[in-house]
């Protein structure tokens, strides 16, 4: 479910760096959220889930749906400014936020080879900055950072909400929260949307939809630590679109951060999933 998200929300943070060269950052987060409500409603009707939808606990939720403006907004901020790679590479900082914070919140064990997997991700991600942090000082950098920490709580909340609340009315609530609060905030200076925006407008709700459906249940069944360093591969698609649409080369410090990124999730991964020392890396 992981892995799957990060391919759907990769490709919706490109379309959200387009769209942010023509409106405001809350107005993207507004447009992002307004899109994908009729794809949830057709997917709250498939699972016949509606009396779910109103059992609920509404400080958590509107704990999230206050992250999640702050978070989108703040993110999409920064990846106006920044490359896709350079703006992951910083906001993977949160997996150690969301680690840390699942011992006291949650009550869950972090084992030591946890630990190490997520510490070794962290290494990469500073070679991915450069020894000297240079790509920390824009407002760019500081915002990805706010926007990390935002990501964690609202990551641990979905846990503490999964044990009482469905997930199509934590996908919902969040999404209809996030349009509403995100599109009075972005009234005053709001835009109008051109014909030109609707293809983007349409790609922004199908990727955005399912990046939320599949990150909510990898988020619920299972514990947080186990599931963030799958976050990593996201930067790969990172890359590829950074070249692609924008033709921005990564430096060579980029690849190696990104293997040590990588190589970390993996050895995470095959020593949660209990296999015998002999066939690990």
């Amino acid at each position: 479910m992981m892995l799957l998200a990060c391919l759907f929300f990769s490709l919706m943070d490109a379309v959200m760096k387009g769209l942010a060269a023509d409106f405001a950052p809350m107005q993207v987060t507004a447009l992002r959220a307004m899109s994908s409500l009729p794809l949830i409603l057709v997917y709250v009707h498939w699972r016949r889930a509606w009396k779910s939808l109103w059992r609920v606990r509404w400080p958590l939720h509107l704990l999230r749906i206050g992250l999640g403006v702050l978070m989108l907004t703040l993110f999409i901020y920064a990846i106006k400014r920044l490359p896709l790679t350079e703006a992951y590479a910083i906001f993977y900082i949160s997996p150690f936020a969301i680690a840390a914070l699942s011992i006291p919140l949650l009550g869950e064990k972090v084992a030591r080879a946890s630990w190490i997997a997520i510490a070794v991700g962290l290494l990469g991600v500073l070679v991915v900055l450069k020894p000297t942090g240079e790509g920390l000082v824009s407002l760019a950098g500081l915002a990805i950072l706010a926007a990390a920490l935002c990501y964690a709580v609202s990551a641990i909340s979905v846990r503490l909400l999964s044990r009482t609340d469905s997930a199509e009315s934590m996908v919902w609530w969040s999404m209809a929260g996030i349009a509403v609060v995100a599109g009075l905030l972005a009234l005053p200076e709001w835009l109008p949307v051109q014909r030109h925006h609707l293809f983007p407008l349409v790609a922004l709700a199908v990727t955005g939809f399912f990046g939320q459906i599949t990150i909510t249940e990898a988020f619920r069944i299972a514990p947080a630590a186990t599931v963030t360093p799958f976050e990593y591969s996201a930067l790969a698609w990172a890359l590829g679109l950074d070249v692609l649409i924008w033709q921005v080369v990564p430096e060579s410090r980029v690849f190696i951060g990104a293997a040590i990124i990588v190589a970390s999730g993996i050895y995470l991964a095959r020593h949660e999933a209990g296999l015998p020392e002999s066939e690990r890396p």
